[in-house]
């Protein structure tokens, strides 16, 4: 059973508590309606997952430093900005249970208010010559950018293998918390080989992450209840489904995709495509992956000296893959 994320926070606690006025300091303007919407972005923050990687890679590594705050700050900036855009792209209007910026002040404000949010990310880092964590986090997004354009292009021929999976979720989803764990080293003067530990730590664990989402869509691994569909109806490739084709017959497998492709909307059809992928071992599959990433990502930790930092660095690992939600 994982340990609860209070419990995971707890030695870090006074930095979070820190950097929440300074990453409110980071986002200031002279603009009134820049403010106003700034104001609205921080009080609808999570649960500040990404500033816990970089404070606790940070810890395990000797002591977190202003350059530490920088580089969480750097980091939910860019992130926000990209968050802030995605919506823009895909037109959603809610954002962790709140109507998102574009929703309250149309596309056009929303996209200026992520470009902003870049800048202010970008000058952080360039005003305090953290030229090593820029470069960490300028890869970060490169690779997430590149990630959704290779998702996108995939999911019109629905012709996704386990490879080309591990590629988009290595760049969508597990290239941030990489870039998390590794900016939290480097700013404490981490050598190449200690930052490349909590990269590939950052890294395995985002992977292990991402297959917690798939499993969540077949009512799996969670409190969810019955199963959703929603990446069947948005026709993304999951494990499950991608294991569960790579193991069928042809027939079977034309008649799947057809589902896929022409009938997403349809319960019936959802509901036919979920028990091919349960019958499959699709659900088993996944969950052997997620739980072999998890002790790829504890393993890269093993040159790290232990202290209750790395200790619940691992915490959090295990946190992000038994989450009910």
């Amino acid at each position: 059973m994982s340990k609860p994320l209070d419990h995971i926070k707890a030695p870090i606690q006074d930095a979070l508590n820190q950097f929440e006025h300074k990453f409110r300091g980071s986002m200031k303007s002279t603009v009134p309606l820049l403010n106003t919407i700034t104001q609205f972005i921080v009080k609808r923050k999570g649960k500040q997952v990404r500033p816990i990687f970089v404070f606790l890679s940070a810890g395990a590594m000797g002591t977190i430093t202003e350059q530490s705050y920088r580089a969480a700050s750097l980091i939910e900036l860019l992130h926000t900005a990209t968050l802030v855009h995605d919506d823009v792209v895909d037109g959603s209007n809610v954002r962790r249970g709140f109507f998102s910026i574009n929703a309250l002040w149309k596309n056009k404000i929303a996209v200026l208010v992520g470009d902003f949010l870049l800048s202010r990310g970008l000058l952080l880092a360039v005003e305090h010559q953290d030229f090593e964590l820029l470069k960490v986090m300028s890869v970060a997004v490169r690779e997430m950018s590149e990630g959704e354009l290779l998702q996108i292009e995939k999911a019109r021929k629905l012709d996704i293998t386990e490879t080309v999976y591990e590629d988009i979720i290595s760049k969508k989803t597990a290239a941030l918390i990489a870039a998390c764990c590794e900016a939290g080293a480097r700013s404490t003067g981490a050598s190449d080989e200690q930052a490349n530990a909590f990269q590939n730590f950052g890294r395995y664990t985002g992977m292990a992450f991402q297959i917690k989402d798939d499993l969540f869509d077949f009512g799996f691994g969670g409190d969810i209840g019955k199963p959703t569909g929603i990446d069947i109806r948005e026709r993304k490739m999951t494990l499950p489904l991608i294991y569960a084709l790579d193991h069928c017959d042809a027939s079977t497998r034309s008649t799947i995709i057809a589902l896929v492709k022409h009938h997403n909307k349809e319960q019936a059809a959802i509901s036919k495509i979920i028990k091919f992928i349960i019958d499959s071992g699709g659900i088993e599959y996944a969950k052997n992956r997620m739980l072999a990433y998890a002790q790829s990502a504890e393993r890269a930790l093993e040159p790290i000296p232990q202290s209750i930092y790395k200790q619940h660095l691992i915490e959090l690992l295990y946190y992000a893959i038994q989450r009910q939600h």
